[in-house]
């Protein structure tokens, strides 16, 4: 007998998530390798080398101080590579009218490439993390806030590039974003400093940065210490959260980007 309602969603569902996993997974040696490569170099470059140079901050040697950091940016890039390529290309090659035609809601459509993008991020960050354990020890003073605000940042940046995935009409269109965009805000993020040690202006700047905020409540529940009350980093990431829930859905629910 069909089963009707609920369970063609969930299928669909499935599907999405299966063939997200797999398609990064496939291809992990470009997937999942060249970020732990990369994040292995800032640990060895600016924890080992640099960082004996640096004094402690907050109470934790340097290379303890930049692990939250270099683990939540590996969270963020890859969960925003991960869904802004996958859409765009299933867009490039027409694929998303099989999709399409189907009885697909946009919301289950939406939660496929969101949670793909979340666990290709969430596995390359807790694969990151474990690398570091190579280099330094770390205390994870605050379980909870860890899985919340990693788990929270991959899904918001995972709506990220669905967005840019959906306006997108070039593969540059894709690259756009990700190079002008997020690697200043990153790199600007309080990832590899404390903003106390900016100069009074450039500190009020940095409030408005929501990887900062991001970066910063994560880097609490690792060690314990942060610049701003991490209230701060949850009411933020939340209300990005429903603004691009919100816009990736209304997005899809006109077929910007995948309708004639």
């Amino acid at each position: 007998m069909q089963r009707t309602g609920f369970y063609p969603s969930v299928v669909a569902f499935q599907t999405i998530i299966h063939k997200e996993i797999t398609r990064f997974m496939r291809i992990w040696p470009q997937t999942l390798f060249p970020p732990v490569i990369t994040m292995s170099l800032y640990f060895l470059i600016f924890g080992k080398f640099i960082g004996s140079q640096i004094h402690h901050i907050n109470g934790y040697a340097y290379i303890q101080y930049i692990v939250p950091g270099l683990v939540m940016m590996s969270i963020m890039t890859n969960s925003y590579t991960n869904s802004s390529s996958s859409f765009f290309l299933i867009k490039f090659n027409k694929s998303i009218e099989e999709i399409l035609i189907t009885p697909t809601s946009n919301l289950v459509i939406l939660l496929g490439f969101m949670l793909g993008g979340c666990i290709r991020g969430l596995l390359i960050g807790l694969i990151v993390l474990m690398v570091s354990f190579i280099f330094t020890q770390i205390p994870f003073s605050h379980p909870l806030i860890i899985i919340l605000m990693s788990t929270l940042s991959a899904m918001v940046f995972s709506l990220g590039g669905l967005i840019n995935a959906i306006y997108a009409k070039s593969f540059d269109d894709i690259a756009f974003i990700p190079t002008f965009v997020l690697t200043p805000l990153t790199y600007l993020g309080g990832v590899f400093y404390s903003i106390q040690q900016l100069p009074p202006f450039w500190r009020e700047i940095s409030l408005f940065n929501p990887i900062f905020n991001m970066v910063d409540t994560f880097r609490f529940g690792i060690l314990g210490v942060s610049d701003l009350p991490i209230y701060h980093g949850f009411s933020l990431v939340l209300i990005l959260f429903v603004l691009l829930f919100s816009w990736s859905w209304v997005l899809l629910y006109r077929g910007t980007g995948t309708k004639v």
